[in-house]
């Protein structure tokens, strides 16, 4: 049955083809097929390759283009073998016979001893180490030249402290341009080229001693800079080796040479490479800067060390070579940038991927048993049929868009490492192992919720009238709290669950927004009852002045007693039993109340009483150092029933006041 789709909508198939040279500049070859074909020099700049097949694919330069940076790579050398000479020379004119007769050899074995340091510096910590040397040993030649100014003639010594700091210069520029000549020339045509340009560095060299020779240079110099010469060839070769061979101590030198050797190659520039293979294909001498490599799969290819990489994840070396060996067990790769990795199958056992960004990566069927997840961003991640037992995956970051169908998992741990004073690492299940899908399960709440995290505790006041703003804002969008979590320290988590096809990310931003505006209301309205309360204290502190007064002028009052009232009672109490409490009934104040001993009896209540209870149905105050109404009336009312001066009707009286007062402060508008 044919395929109704147009014909420039199928997949093209240029599998096996000779496309050398070919433009496919800006071009939509999604699904194409180059497997196995030779696209060496062909130019995809721009072209869209999502999901292309380019496994065993070649690419590189074409031979025309190999030929000619071959001889300028031999030109080169040659210069590069002149410039290893002049090197010896300078180096020689320590030892010519004036300067002996001068300085006797003391300034020839300073200079060999200071290149004897910057070759085992550069060997052993790379050339970033030897700038550091040289913005050290160049000024302190000088000095050392300068010093002798004070023994010598001053030509002679001017010579020296101008020489013995370009010298050190020169070696270094000359063991650096041989390394990168070299490097090139290998990077080009393997090691065929490397080997006609090392020879003819080395043959210009001996060309040069014996001509220097020959015109009467002294025999001395020449003996002298012959091995000096030879020792920056060496020097350079050896940079060069190790430059292509990833070490990151030279890779200013390799992508130098890269850098070269990738003109005329294959041209990825700018190109949508998303899900595109590579598989065991051959990547000399290309070109992938400003490339879209999210999961491109580099599984295998070979002398992708010789592309041009730019400032894709493929800049780090760890990272470059985890992609192509798929072999990460036990490394760290702590921080690291796997954005759009493509690990399928990778060998990832115990690894540690702490913090790192592997956003819309791939570890399809990879092995994360034991691996350290935490803190990982793994947005639009797929785990797809990974396995996971005993990961950790403490506040890793995860949502609808990460992918964990069919992974394989008897046990994770949410915590890196166990809460203090114990061995708990938080493991799930507690007890026990997943049964098939009961991973994805649990993960399936995280994925399908909004996390709000307070760090500074929670207004629910604010809260509230911020959930239901963003449920009006979003509405025909189930919003539900789902769950509140206590994380200490003042943190608290309300997980938000919401449906699977929500933008999660406007939920966040909408809800942080109106939680602010809610806060900053609910703050105000704050502020305003507590200005508020300090006014209250105020006129409530203003009327115990005017109660003190109160009580004072009751306390001057003169108390009536009633005669009748005392002889009646005198006379009961000689019908009474002696044992019967002595009864006064004293009038005072414009009213009656009658005192049987030391005891109050008010009608039938305790006015004491009541007054207490009436206060502490008042607020507490909101600072400790500030009394409130509550505290004030308290003390009042201990200073009255303390009052010696106050007779019991005036303190009755007075009690009357406080309680007053007190059912005043419960309604404080």
């Amino acid at each position: 049955m044919q395929s109704s789709l147009p014909p420039s909508a199928m997949p093209q198939d240029f599998s096996r083809q000779n496309l050398r040279g070919r433009n496919f500049k800006g071009q939509n070859l999604t699904g194409a097929n180059f497997s196995h074909a030779d696209i060496r020099s062909a130019n995809f700049t721009n072209a869209i390759l999502k999901a292309a097949n380019l496994s065993h694919a070649k690419a590189g330069l074409q031979r025309r283009w190999a030929i000619f940076l071959v001889i300028f790579s031999l030109l080169l050398s040659a210069i590069s073998g002149l410039l290893s000479v002049l090197a010896g020379f300078l180096v020689a004119l320590f030892f010519t016979p004036i300067v002996m007769k001068e300085f006797t050899i003391i300034p020839g074995l300073v200079i060999l001893i200071v290149l004897a340091a910057v070759f085992i510096v550069t060997i052993r910590k790379g050339l970033a180490a030897v700038v550091v040397l040289g913005a050290v040993t160049v000024p302190g030649s000088a000095v050392v030249g300068i010093a002798l100014a004070t023994i010598v003639p001053a030509s002679t010594t001017a010579t020296i402290a101008m020489t013995m700091p370009v010298v050190v210069a020169a070696i270094v520029a000359a063991a650096v341009a041989v390394a990168v000549i070299v490097a090139t020339a290998a990077a080009v045509t393997r090691a065929v080229a490397a080997t006609a340009a090392v020879t003819v560095t080395v043959v210009v060299a001996v060309i040069a001693v014996a001509t220097l020779t020959a015109v009467g240079v002294v025999a001395a110099a020449a003996a002298v800079a012959t091995p000096v010469a030879a020792a920056v060839v060496v020097l350079g070769i050896y940079i060069a080796w190790r430059a292509l061979a990833g070490d990151e101590k030279y890779a200013f030198v390799r992508k130098i040479a890269v850098a070269f050797a990738a003109t005329g190659g294959t041209n990825f520039r700018g190109a949508d490479l998303t899900d595109a293979d590579f598989n065991q294909a051959i990547l000399r001498n290309t070109d992938f800067r400003k490339a879209n490599l999210t999961r491109t799969r580099f599984y295998e290819a070979q002398k992708l060390i010789l592309a041009r990489v730019g400032n894709s994840i493929l800049a780090n070396q760890a990272v470059f070579n985890l992609l192509i060996s798929g072999n990460g067990r036990d490394k760290s790769y702590t921080r690291a940038n796997l954005r759009g990795a493509n690990l399928k199958g990778a060998d990832l056992t115990n690894a540690n991927l702490k913090e790192a960004d592997i956003t819309e990566a791939t570890f399809q069927g990879a092995n994360l048993d034991w691996a350290n997840l935490t803190l990982t961003q793994a947005i639009s991640t797929d785990f797809t049929n990974a396995r996971m037992t005993g990961a950790r995956v403490e506040a890793w970051n995860i949502e609808n868009s990460t992918k964990l169908d069919n992974v394989d998992c008897r046990f994770v741990y949410l915590l890196e490492h166990p809460k203090p004073g114990t061995d708990d690492r938080e493991r799930r299940p507690s007890s026990g192992e997943f049964k098939p899908g009961e991973f994805t399960k649990l993960f399936e709440e995280v994925l399908n919720t909004v996390d709000l995290i307070f760090d500074k505790g929670i207004d629910w006041k604010a809260f509230v009238a911020a959930f239901k703003k963003v449920q009006v804002e979003n509405e025909g969008t189930e919003l539900a709290i789902q769950s509140i979590e206590n994380k200490g320290d003042g943190v608290v988590v309300v997980r938000v669950s919401v449906p699977p096809d929500t933008n999660k990310e406007k939920i966040h931003s909408e809800f942080t927004q109106n939680y602010q505006l809610a806060l900053e209301a609910v703050e105000k309205r704050y502020k305003a009852q507590l200005q508020a309360k300090d006014k209250e204290i105020e006129i409530y502190r203003e009327k115990s002045v005017d109660l003190k007064e109160i009580i004072g002028w009751l306390a001057s009052r003169p108390i009536n007693v009633n005669n009748e009232a005392i002889a009646s009672s005198e006379s009961k109490s000689m019908n009474e039993s002696t044992d019967q409490s002595r009864k006064i009934e004293i009038g005072s104040v414009g009213r009656d109340f009658n005192a049987s001993g030391q005891a109050f009896n008010l009608g039938e209540m305790d006015i004491s009483g009541t007054v207490t209870n009436t206060i502490n149905q008042l607020p507490e105050s909101p600072e400790p150092d500030q009394p409130g109404i509550k505290e004030l009336l308290t003390e009042l009312q201990a200073a009255i029933e303390a009052e010696t001066n106050l007779s019991d009707e005036d303190k009755a009286e007075a009690l009357e006041q406080v309680k007053a007062l007190a059912e005043a402060g419960k309604n404080p508008q």
